[in-house]
């Protein structure tokens, strides 16, 4: 057995939206303050931004699912079901690169988000969700039988991390928390990329964080800047793509972004009045994290999301609107009601991912 100075872990997230490679951040601190070489695995965008959050890691190209949904939620409900055979390709080539990874750097452990294929039948596995039940929209029948599919995906790793708290019904409801779980969950807390505030920062900037696959992102882009126009207090808009069309303003109290760093965007979110973004579950933690208050847009036909909207919004911890229905000066109004901070919800400190690591790691 190595020592955890020697060992190197993989680590490789799902490329839907950025949510999956930002909640890695702090499994990597984690991991890299235990003594050992982490290397990361993504498509050039999630290596860029990885290469800029953390200065110094090693990365390794891995191509993506490269998902993309509708124009609606009906379209994107089609897309995705189109979408699958694709998506069964992916898994298995990713399965056969990782078996020509772990012979050429030598792999002690490997940590998956998501992605299906990044098992190893002589190494510790693991893959991290917060979703053990899919919600598809469709009923409970049919989401029975994609949980049955599902774990038996999951239980071809040794460990499930399932994000979220181990007392239901955590952050996620029963998307973390079914009735029927795979065998293999461990829960190792909520993930952020910022650290826990303990106190609320009031400030006087609205923020707009958008991210998720295309083209629904570019989709309320164009619905969000249309309406920030005629807002008169200050508005930070960040595209969450580097790749995002170049938008010109003439008025002073609009910031546009491309992108933005962990470390650019902690202070931004420190300052901010209020947050509107998707309800993918890792910009969720973040905003619990710092005590954000928020407007939720559920991405239409994204079914977890859309159930997250609700859940969270049933629990007055954010405000969740309808993209297709969204005013921004209506919305403003009806947000007033809700805070994250005064929801009862508490995010504890790095302790439970800490102890987690460190007993997995004793067994590489």
């Amino acid at each position: 057995m190595r020592s955890n100075e020697q060992r190197r872990i993989l680590i490789a997230p799902l490329d839907w939206g950025l949510g999956h490679t930002t909640r890695c951040i702090p499994v990597i601190a984690e991991l890299q303050r235990s003594g050992c070489v982490v290397l990361f695995a993504g498509n050039e965008w999630q290596c860029a931004f990885i290469e800029e959050s953390l200065p110094g890691i090693e990365t390794c190209s891995l191509d993506g699912y490269e998902i993309r949904y509708g124009n609606s939620a009906f379209l994107t409900a089609f897309a995705l079901i189109l979408q699958i055979p694709g998506i069964l390709r992916t898994i298995k080539r990713e399965h056969a690169w990782l078996t020509a990874l772990v012979r050429k750097k030598h792999i002690d452990g490997i940590i998956s988000d998501n992605r299906y294929g990044l098992h190893h039948p002589e190494i510790q596995s693991v893959i991290m969700t917060h979703q053990l039940q899919i919600r598809s929209g469709w009923g409970g029948l049919t989401d029975t039988v994609l949980r049955k599919l599902h774990y038996r995906l999951l239980r071809r790793f040794q460990s499930c991390w399932v994000v979220d708290l181990p007392q239901a019904p955590g952050l996620a409801g029963t998307l973390s928390h079914p009735e029927d779980r795979p065998g293999n969950e461990v829960y190792i807390g909520t993930l952020s990329r910022f650290g826990v505030s303990q106190k609320v920062a009031v400030g006087s900037e609205i923020v707009i964080l958008l991210s998720g696959p295309e083209p629904q992102r570019t989709m309320l882009s164009d619905l969000l800047w249309e309406q920030v126009k005629h807002y008169h207090g200050n508005v930070i808009f960040i595209e969450g793509r580097y790749d995002a069309p170049d938008r010109e303003s003439s008025l002073p109290n609009l910031r546009h972004m491309k992108i933005v760093s962990g470390r650019e965007l902690e202070p931004i979110l420190q300052q901010a009045a209020l947050v509107i973004s998707r309800s993918g579950y890792s910009t969720v933690m973040d905003l619990v994290a710092m005590r954000k208050r928020a407007i939720l847009l559920p991405t239409p036909g994204q079914t977890e999301q859309e159930y997250l909207g609700r859940y969270l919004m049933d629990r007055k911890i954010f405000y969740s609107a309808s993209q297709n229905e969204f005013i921004l000066s209506k919305a403003l109004i009806s947000a007033e009601l809700f805070y994250a901070s005064a929801s009862g919800f508490n995010i504890p400190g790095p302790g439970v991912l800490r102890e987690i690591i460190e007993d997995w790691t004793s067994k590489l």
